[in-house]
């Protein structure tokens, strides 16, 4: 059985929700368009969650923003409690702002719903994107933009630093993958061509070469991949370099806050929320 689509999760939310006292401000639609993927289980174990963070935070009420934190835990784990250093505090306030700011000005990108600057799992912090539909298909320019986006922490921090660090380390395994996708299973080169080259059957994050594919096709996939990564990084620095006042906007805004949801990240980064009432 396939995972339900946004109407399917919207009605088993409001299923699980019947006996939870909502916050009149809780969108269920909202949920459901943030949660792709996810069956009746883990919806049923979202609002769980969101109501035991009601709970610890005093709510009379579950709020939308537990809704959210119990999401963020879920697909990221739970808060890590690390000092960080002043530096790296604001190193990562602009490598998160990186990839939010390109979030939202990507054109087709995938709405940014949450940024924040506390640690999660293995990461210092986090950029949360997600469709307002459930996709099924993706476009060339929707999947490039992906990678534009993906680079978007490491492109920061060059912008501003003049160096990176490690901290892009899933980004960039995310942008490969995405691009050795499109060169060898989407037929999305012109230079390798409409022809499945690479297979995605195994777990390892990046596709593998079947075994009648010559060394000169894989070579030729690999210039490719490296040609739309770069092609991708440049967008994203030059991006940055000329909306750098919103960069700094939404870093000082995390380092105040540490977490931005969607409303505020659109609105400290002064930009439309809905791409049609954006200037240009």
């Amino acid at each position: 059985v396939s995972p339900p689509d946004h109407t399917g999760r919207k009605a088993i939310l409001e299923v699980h929700t019947r006996g939870v006292p909502l916050d009149p401000g809780v969108d269920l639609g909202a949920v459901a368009s943030s949660t792709p993927g996810m069956v009746g289980a883990d919806l049923r174990n979202l609002v769980n969650e969101a109501a035991l963070m009601a709970a610890r935070r005093s709510h009379e009420f579950v709020q939308m923003n537990d809704f959210t934190d119990a999401l963020e835990k879920i697909v990221l784990g739970a808060e890590r409690k690390i000092m960080m250093t002043p530096e790296d505090r604001e190193r990562t306030a602009y490598h998160e702002g990186g990839h939010a700011l390109l979030g939202m000005l990507q054109p087709g990108a995938d709405p940014v719903r949450k940024v924040s600057i506390i640690p999660r799992g293995r990461a210092l912090g986090v950029t949360f994107q997600a469709p307002e539909t459930d996709r099924y298909a993706y476009a060339e320019d929707y999947l490039r933009g992906r990678i534009v986006g993906a680079l978007g922490g490491r492109a920061a921090e060059e912008v501003v630093y003049g160096k990176v660090t490690t901290g892009a380390e899933n980004d960039l395994v995310q942008a490969t993958k995405i691009a050795r996708s499109m060169v060898g299973r989407w037929g999305m080169s012109a230079r390798v061509g409409p022809v499945a080259v690479l297979s995605d059957e195994s777990q390892s994050p990046y596709p593998f070469a079947d075994n009648d594919v010559s060394p000169h096709t894989l070579e030729l996939v690999d210039t490719e991949v490296r040609r739309i990564i770069e092609e991708a990084y440049g967008v994203a620095r030059k991006t940055l370099a000329d909306h750098r006042d919103q960069l700094d906007a939404i870093a000082q805004a995390l380092l105040d806050k540490e977490t931005l949801d969607e409303l505020e990240a659109y609105q400290v980064a002064g930009i439309a929320r809905d791409p049609a009432d954006r200037p240009g």
